[in-house]
């Protein structure tokens, strides 16, 4: 296995843990490389130079951005020349994506890791105007991007409690906007919106359950459209986040489809996988079972 470490994920605690987390591979017999990364997008670059040698089993240690810069060096070459498998270590902030199979984090990450656990996903790719991406987890826009980047710059020591307190700083200056788009080509969503998810697996920021009915291995991605809300009625809704039941207020439409063309007429910040990025956004579709995952 390559393992990918970003020793500054979760704050720096990821450097301080890896080497223990992988030592435990090794004494159970399990074969490691290691290869850590010293500055963004390094991961992604170190994955897809070992894809191209021929690697195909890889363990993300660090975060939610560690997993999105290794699955975005695997892809797109594994579309087309072989299939990949992917592990994780979360020793990051988030490690949102294993929470939809295991609330036990770290440790079950490692027993599936230890026991050769493997499962097919989906993986959603984005298409925008200088290019693609690809994610794993969820597609947000609008305040959910905006708290991130608020939780990511000021409150990122502070893990997964950091997206709580970007939540109620960046209420100061909540504002809805027109996000366009069709699923499927239907109809088009363009009423005004505090924010839009399109969701591979359930959470998001740790725990909180964006997508409760989101299935990693359905081909769908889920649309979570949260309408217009005043900051008081906003500051009620997002903490049921947390159990899924903010799909029930009357704001909130929620949808799946197998693709998505926006409308946009402008760049947009958007969080993917809980890293904000501006993009010209253009479609979205769902690769169906197109990565092994160990989880």
């Amino acid at each position: 296995m390559l393992a990918i470490v970003n020793p500054a994920a979760g704050g720096g605690r990821c450097g301080k843990r890896a080497p223990e987390a992988i030592e435990v591979l090794r004494a159970s017999g399990v074969t490691v490389e290691v290869k850590e990364t010293r500055a963004a997008g390094e991961a992604s670059a170190i994955a897809a130079e070992a894809y191209a040698k021929g690697q195909r089993e890889f363990v993300a240690v660090g975060g939610d951005g560690t997993v999105h810069e290794v699955v975005n060096g695997i892809f797109p070459q594994a579309l087309t020349e072989g299939r990949a498998r992917l592990g994780f270590l979360p020793l990051g902030t988030g490690n949102s994506f294993l929470r939809d199979f295991s609330k036990q984090g770290a440790a079950h990450a490692r027993h599936a890791l230890l026991t050769g656990m493997s499962r097919g996903a989906d993986v959603m790719r984005v298409r925008h105007a200088t290019g693609e991406l690809f994610s794993l987890n969820l597609v947000s826009i609008g305040f959910v991007a905006d708290v991130c980047v608020m939780a990511n710059r000021v409150f990122k020591p502070l893990g997964p409690a950091g997206y709580g307190l970007g939540v109620v700083g960046q209420l100061l200056g909540l504002k809805s906007h027109s996000f366009p788009f069709r699923v499927d080509g239907g109809e088009s969503w363009n009423q005004p919106a505090s924010f839009v998810s399109f969701n591979n697996s359930k959470f998001t920021g740790g725990s909180m359950m964006m997508a409760p009915a989101a299935d990693v291995l359905d081909g769908k991605l889920d649309v979570t459209f949260v309408g217009a809300l005043s900051r008081p009625d906003l500051l009620r809704t997002f903490p049921k986040i947390f159990s899924g039941t903010h799909v029930h207020h009357p704001a909130v439409r929620c949808a799946q489809g197998a693709h998505v063309d926006f409308e946009f007429t402008q760049p947009v910040d958007v969080m993917v996988d809980g890293e904000v990025i501006t993009l010209s956004l253009r479609s979205m579709d769902v690769l169906p079972n197109a990565l092994d995952v160990r989880a």
